[in-house]
């Protein structure tokens, strides 16, 4: 499921008027304790991610300044998305900056193994079913730990050896002349791809990966009020890491088909009831769908065309929230293109009859619309 996001000031321990320079600084000590090359919680790697989300949208002004105005919907809504961080590519990045030492140094270069890649799939769920949230079993190919070598790569009888490219560290150094100066830069090992190990003799189940792929299904709750194009997460639920390293995520994508009789417009549900002539000037009752089933309404004698009948709380529920949107009905009146001659006398003799009265407007019908849509 779908979990509530942290403040970003919380997540940084600075307050919310904190300036440039303090964000950076908090955010480099707290990477130094949270990053996986150095922390051995098991939950190290989905707080340094949270806590990268968090700089990355307040280190830039126009993100920090629609974070400040309308909070996570807010940055949502304008389109922003924070980045998905590879570790090993980030690592890198800091590395150039600030040097190996951020992260630890020898014991980041000695676990040059790589995180398991994030998957992708698909679910596509009714409208109905947003209003009510639902669950679904999603299919999916990953790659996991092979059972023949027990993730070694090595076939049976054999081990790993040191890479003699790295003498086991992992990574490698590269200096590069600038104007500037001369720039070390650190990187995985070419040979064993950051391993520190190479395999002699592969395991022939997986040929010296150390995965294989694996068909799987996951249960996936998806929540009242998700919106169509969002992202279920589902954490280690990816394909297996490097010899193993943390696996990657899942990530669902729910898409919601498009109903027939009924639209979204936010949380809200619009849709139109058509009437006859004799309908919306006699009144009537006539049953509608919404989106928890039908529903009979009843339109008093002179309902008019374009006039909006607004069901307060019959919506989609707001995700991560509370309360429900409004249902807006539009509606339409059907006038009559084919008559027959006793039809057409008959409203005839209704139109010599009538007078300024019969047409007199309703003093608060625009009003009624003006409010509808506000």
């Amino acid at each position: 499921m779908a979990t509530t996001k942290r403040d970003y000031y919380e997540i940084l321990g600075v307050p919310r008027d904190a300036d440039e320079r303090a964000i950076k600084k908090a955010f480099r000590t707290l990477a130094r304790e949270l990053h996986p090359d150095v922390s051995e919680a098991s939950d190290a790697e989905e707080r340094f991610r949270e806590l990268a989300e968090a700089y990355e949208v307040l280190s830039k002004p126009e993100a920090r300044e629609l974070y400040d105005r309308y909070g996570h919907e807010g940055l949502q809504t304008g389109g922003f998305r924070p980045g998905s961080f590879d570790f090993a590519n980030l690592s890198d990045l800091f590395s150039a900056f600030f040097g190996d030492e951020l992260f630890g140094g020898g014991q980041a270069r000695r676990r040059g193994r790589q995180r398991g890649g994030d998957v992708a799939v698909e679910v596509e769920v009714d409208l109905v079913d947003v209003a009510r949230g639902v669950a679904r079993e999603v299919p999916l190919t990953v790659a996991v730990a092979c059972a023949a070598c027990g993730g070694s790569g090595a076939a049976a009888g054999s081990a790993p050896e040191t890479c003699p490219g790295c003498a086991g560290a992992g990574r490698v150094q590269q200096v590069a002349s600038t104007v500037f100066g001369q720039i070390v830069r650190a990187q995985a090992c070419p040979r064993c791809r950051g391993a520190g190990t190479i395999i002699a003799e592969p395991c022939p189940a997986c040929d010296g990966d150390g995965r294989v792929p694996e068909q799987r299904t996951l249960e996936v709750r998806i929540p009242a009020g998700i919106h169509d194009g969002q992202r279920i997460r589902l954490s280690g639920e990816g394909h297996a890491g490097d010899r193993g390293s943390r696996p990657g995520d899942a990530y669902v994508v729910v898409r919601v088909r498009p109903d027939e009789r009924l639209a979204r417009d936010g949380d809200d549900i619009v849709s139109a009831v058509q009437l006859t002539i004799t309908q919306a000037a006699l009144g009537c009752r006539v049953t509608v769908p919404t989106i928890d089933g039908e529903l009979e309404l009843e339109f008093k004698p002179g309902t008019q065309p374009g006039e909006v009948r607004v069901l307060r709380g019959k919506g989609l529920p707001a995700l991560q929230g509370f309360g429900r949107g409004n249902h807006r009905l539009l509606v339409g009146v059907v006038v009559p293109h084919r008559l027959t001659d006793e039809q057409r006398r008959l409203l005839e003799e209704f139109e010599r009859l009538s007078g300024e009265r019969t047409y007199a407007p309703d003093e608060g019908f625009f009003e009624r619309v003006r409010a509808a849509f506000h």
